[in-house]
């Protein structure tokens, strides 16, 4: 029985690739976490390692890249005229609930330039949802920017330390104290 052979597309494959590298990382990194092999992403993804190193020369970078998705969406939410904090914090919740590899990336590289970025992003799209919510009385005046970034990272880091199977309740738990801190006084 003779070999199938795999067409090189050459360079016109690079975005599909791309893509199917995030997306095998977003579910290799779930399941397995930060340091799972290289290889199993690219694997998954059906590209060969090379391929991969060509898009992101080292696991930082393909973890940011993964990270950088949940941002963007995040940033999407913000930008829906109706969006609440709470509604912002629900999906930061459900993204911790399977990103704890993204948060350890978050802590153990956070002087690496590109995750520093991605905090910055955060950053600005939680002050202007915060600008939004306090115009609206829905936050306290006592909130601030730095409040609601340690309080969704006190969550990410319980999620990252919580069995997997009891996360939804705990991130449950945690938005109510929020809500509860964070509401006018």
């Amino acid at each position: 029985m003779a070999a199938i052979q795999k067409v090189n597309r050459g360079p016109s494959a690079g975005p599909e690739n791309r893509r199917a590298i995030i997306a095998a990382a977003r579910e290799v990194f779930a399941t397995s976490g930060y340091a799972a092999p290289l290889s199993s992403i690219a694997k998954k993804a059906g590209v060969g390692q090379g391929s991969l190193y060509r898009h992101f020369p080292d696991r930082v970078a393909l973890a940011v890249a993964v990270f950088e998705e949940n941002v963007d969406d995040i940033d999407a939410l913000v930008a829906q005229p109706d969006t609440t904090l709470d509604d912002v914090l629900d999906l930061i919740a459900d993204q911790a609930l399977v990103s704890t590899s993204l948060i350890e990336l978050m802590s153990t590289k956070q002087d690496d330039p590109t995750v520093v970025h991605l905090g910055e992003r955060v950053r600005t799209i939680i002050d202007k949802e915060l600008r939004v919510e306090r115009a609206a009385g829905r936050i306290g005046t006592h909130v601030d920017t730095d409040d609601v970034l340690l309080a969704v990272s006190m969550l990410a880091e319980v999620l990252t330390t919580t069995h997997v199977d009891a996360r939804p309740e705990v991130a449950r738990r945690a938005r109510a104290l929020f809500h509860a801190a964070f509401a006018p006084r």
